[in-house]
């Protein structure tokens, strides 16, 4: 991955699923942040990672953590998605320019023109304490990695 464990998170603002600015940076002092890339939106692997995010949120919760899901998929597309799938946290779009924030991050996937799998978790300080991705776009992340890596904080 392109950013490492101690750096500071590169910056970004994107839309939400309603249309809403979101900024890293807004939440610095504030709140830890969890990046939960994914590949594709409408796709069955996506939605069941961030529908166990949504049906357990627990973890999260207790360690003050903001879940900040993105792809580069249109904010329209999310938007639908979001409402279908009754997600509760941001769904940010990094359509244009396409990808962005995943090459600012090192897990855009130049042949499939999509996000890879991966995660980053930020402190209050804005620094990334922990990280993880799946080996491939096919293979789901597992819930013990989110537990691992939300205990650095």
């Amino acid at each position: 991955m392109g950013v490492d464990v101690g750096q500071q998170a590169p910056d970004f603002t994107l839309k939400d699923q309603d249309g809403n600015d979101v900024t890293l940076s807004s939440f610095r002092g504030k709140q830890n942040v969890v990046i939960v890339f994914y590949p594709f939106t409408f796709t069955g692997v996506c939605q069941g990672e961030l529908c166990e995010i949504r049906d357990d949120p627990s973890a999260f919760q207790a360690s003050q953590a903001q879940v900040l899901a993105i792809s580069c998929d249109t904010r329209h597309a999310q938007a639908r998605w979001a409402k279908e799938q009754g997600f509760t946290f941001p769904v940010l779009s990094d359509f244009w320019p396409h990808g962005a924030t995943a090459k600012a991050y090192g897990v855009f996937n130049e042949e499939l023109g999509c996000a890879n799998r991966a995660t980053f978790v930020i402190d209050k300080d804005g620094k990334v304490v922990a990280t993880f991705s799946s080996p491939n776009l096919g293979t789901p992340r597992a819930r013990d990695e989110y537990e691992d890596a939300l205990a650095k904080l």
